[in-house]
Order: C-alpha cells, then sequence, then structure tokens
C-alpha cells in the first residue's frame, strides 16, 4: 500500500529572492516600453508632451530649471505662454513629434505646427544652454499638412544620428504649414505677405520663430537660426534668410524655385520683386549685409528647369560680399523629398552648422 507523503517529509523547493523577478521584469518593461511606443502597440498619440522642466511662462522650481544667473549668456529660456503640445508620434530613441494650433499674433493666420528636439535637449550638461533652430517647410502646397514629420523620410532621426555623431548641429526641428486655404497647387502663396492674402510672410519669419522661443531653450543671436525646404518651400526658406539676415542665418534650400510665381501676385508686381531672392541677394551683396550661408541641392534627375535656375542663382550671386553659396548635387536624385535627406547627408546639413552656434554643454 502506497501513502501521500508526509507534509513534513514533502521535497522543498528553495526559495527564490523577490527581487530577481522584480529585475527581469523591470528591465523587460525598460526595453519594451520605447518599441511598443516605436511600433505604436502602445499609443500615447494624443497626449499632452513636455519637452523639459523648464516652465514657459512661469516660475521657476529651483531644482527643476536653472536660475537667470546660472543660463548661459547666449542663451534665451523660454518666454512663454505655454503652447498645447500634443503627441503625434514618437522615435525609436524616445523622442516625440508634437503638434499645436498656432495663432498667429502678428500675422492673423492660424495654422497647425509640428516641432520635435533632439534628445540632447533633456540631456543634463545641456540643461542651461539654448539650442538652434531648423524650420522645415514642405513643397507642393503644404496647407493641411508638413510631410517633414514623415517617419519614411527620417529628417529627425537622420539629424538625431548626425549629430551623435558629432557632424551636425542638435537642431530643434520646428515644421509649420507653408500655405492657407486648401492643398490646390493654384493655393500657394510664396511664403510672403501678398496684398489682400493671409500673411505668409509674417507667419514664417515672426509668429513661428516666436512660438519656438515660447516653449523652448533657444539661442539669442541670428546663429541659431536656419531654414531648409525643398521646391516651393525651398523658395520659402530662401526667400526668408535673404529678407531677414538679422534674424536667420542659413538655409537648405532642395530642388528650390528662384523667383515668386503665386497667381496671387497678379496686380502686385512691386511686392512681388520685393519678395524675389534674386532682388534680395543683389541688395545684401550692395548693401554689404550680414553674410548668410545659403546650401543648395537637387537631384541630377530633375528637370533642367530646376538644375538651371539653382546654377544661374549661384552663378551670379554666390560667394560674392556677404551671400556664400555651397551647392550638393545629388546622383540620380529626383524631385522628392526621400532624395533631399539623401542629399543632406553629403554636405549641406554639416556646412551650415559649421556657420551657426550649437548649444554649450555646462555643469
Amino acid at each position: 500500500m502506497s501513502y501521500p507523503p508526509h507534509p513534513d517529509r514533502a521535497p522543498r523547493r528553495r526559495a527564490r529572492p523577490w527581487w530577481i523577478a522584480a529585475v527581469v521584469v523591470l528591465g523587460l518593461g525598460l526595453i519594451s516600453w520605447p518599441v511598443l511606443h516605436y511600433t505604436g502597440l502602445l499609443s500615447t498619440k494624443g497626449e499632452p508632451v513636455t519637452f523639459s522642466d523648464d516652465k514657459p511662462g512661469t516660475a521657476r522650481q529651483a531644482d527643476a530649471a536653472p536660475s537667470p544667473a546660472d543660463e548661459a549668456p547666449e542663451t534665451l529660456m523660454p518666454t512663454g505662454p505655454a503652447a498645447d503640445l500634443r503627441e503625434e508620434s514618437r522615435l525609436a530613441d524616445g523622442t516625440v513629434i508634437a503638434k499645436t494650433t498656432l495663432h498667429g499674433a502678428k500675422s492673423g493666420f492660424t495654422g497647425k505646427v509640428w516641432v520635435w528636439a533632439p534628445k540632447q535637449y533633456k540631456e543634463p550638461q545641456y540643461r542651461k544652454s539654448g539650442f538652434p533652430v531648423l524650420v522645415a517647410l514642405p513643397g507642393g502646397p503644404g496647407a493641411s499638412g508638413n510631410y517633414w514629420i514623415g517617419a519614411n523620410l527620417k529628417l529627425q532621426s537622420s539629424i538625431a544620428k548626425w549629430s551623435q555623431e558629432g557632424k551636425v548641429q542638435p537642431f530643434i526641428v520646428v515644421m509649420p504649414v507653408l500655405n492657407p486655404g486648401t492643398d490646390r497647387k493654384e493655393d500657394y502663396h510664396d511664403g510672403s505677405d501678398i496684398p489682400g492674402r493671409p500673411k505668409m510672410g509674417t507667419w514664417l519669419a515672426e509668429d513661428v520663430p516666436n512660438f519656438v522661443r515660447a516653449n523652448f531653450r533657444t539661442l539669442k543671436a541670428r546663429d541659431g537660426w536656419a531654414f531648409m525646404g525643398s521646391s516651393s518651400g525651398g523658395f520659402a526658406g530662401l526667400k526668408t534668410v535673404l529678407q531677414h539676415p538679422d534674424k536667420f542665418k542659413a538655409v537648405i534650400a532642395s530642388g528650390p524655385d528662384i523667383v515668386p510665381d503665386s497667381p496671387h501676385w497678379k496686380g502686385h508686381e512691386a511686392e512681388r520683386q520685393a519678395n524675389n531672392p534674386q532682388k534680395l541677394a543683389q541688395h545684401l551683396i550692395d548693401t554689404k549685409g550680414p553674410d548668410v550661408y545659403l546650401a543648395f541641392q537637387y537631384g541630377t534627375a530633375e528637370h533642367p528647369i530646376t538644375i538651371d535656375g539653382v546654377k544661374g542663382f549661384i552663378g551670379t550671386y554666390g560667394n560674392k560680399g556677404p551671400v556664400h553659396t555651397h551647392l550638393t548635387e545629388i546622383p540620380g536624385g529626383r524631385h522628392t523629398a526621400e532624395t533631399y535627406v539623401r542629399g543632406m547627408g553629403m554636405g549641406p546639413m554639416e556646412w551650415i552648422s559649421k556657420h551657426l552656434q550649437g548649444p554649450t554643454p555646462r555643469p
């Protein structure tokens, strides 16, 4: 006859310390959390976003943000008011692209703006430092969105990689809409204040930068401000830097238009010429204005009109007086954003970075 084992004689299992299981769970969580976010399995899209402990427009906490005496002299702390920033997407490194609706105080125009800050922005050694800003403009109508937010283009992840390698500045990238109204091709405004139309030039040159200053640590001087854009966005960035060299220092103009050609200029020829990069460049040369750094790029498979326009501009105004130019020809490249991100890694981003101010690490 067999009997069940006596309780006192039952085999004993060795107790495992509770902390082993806790460490395993915590480790798996730290690994899986960003992965789940990036893949969309654990989405926080639409949730409020805070990029740092700096509280725009409010009193600083002693343990949250540096006191005015500790701030780097070249740094402008967030001025406020704080925008309602909401998560749009999340990169694999945990950084976030956020979206807000901006009511432009100067232009009177209301539109969407997306913004991304690199990982360095939250690192302790840069907590007292401002960061350079890159305003990224889309081509096409660009009224309902800005394609530079797209994960497929890898603009932000490329800047993150290049900045970690020490090749480019760790830019804050701000991506506003370019045009008002609809996404119809004929509804673009050349990033300009066309009489009787929404003031898109003021939106880009004043309202969007003021939004960044309100919410981020930036640099006071123009050495920390640049544009980039493709096609019509390349035109708008080029024109804005030439029109406001006291505020902006550099641009990457990818496959840009060279002259303003919005249909809304009809009847306003004088104003159109006042927004012509050719006229603006010549004026800067004649008046010996501030140095500007204009990086151009195009794909070798682009339309000859685009290629000839860029070459003609550089040949006439490039490297004369304060107008400094740099050209990158992208082998086999076409008139696409994918081509231009590839081209940026071939020199333009590094070239403008050398002429811009970056953050300063401090204890």
